[in-house]
């Protein structure tokens, strides 16, 4: 399943490398991402492939939200089909 990940908080060295490091032990694949650093804020939206997961969807969702708390930053996880649908116009 594929799902969207964003990541928002200030800005400092290693956001990447720690959001994708933990990705990759969870057996989350990246497809695609995209950030930016707006006056010292900076925000990540990832596009992630959960096929091959060595836990569940909600096990992600919860090692992803206590990263973020970890790194002072808001990081979430949503099925790519809620998100489409939260997001068209």
């Amino acid at each position: 399943m594929r799902a969207i990940v964003t990541v928002a908080g200030p800005d400092r060295v290693g956001i990447i490398a720690e959001v994708c490091t933990l990705l990759a032990k969870l057996g989350v694949n990246v497809l695609d991402l995209s950030q930016t650093i707006m006056g010292g804020y900076f925000t990540m939206t990832m596009l992630v492939d959960t096929a091959q997961a060595t836990c569940s969807f909600d096990a992600i969702r919860d090692a992803l939200i206590d990263k973020g708390q970890d790194m002072a930053l808001s990081i979430r996880i949503q099925r790519e089909d809620i998100f489409t649908a939260m997001h068209q116009i």
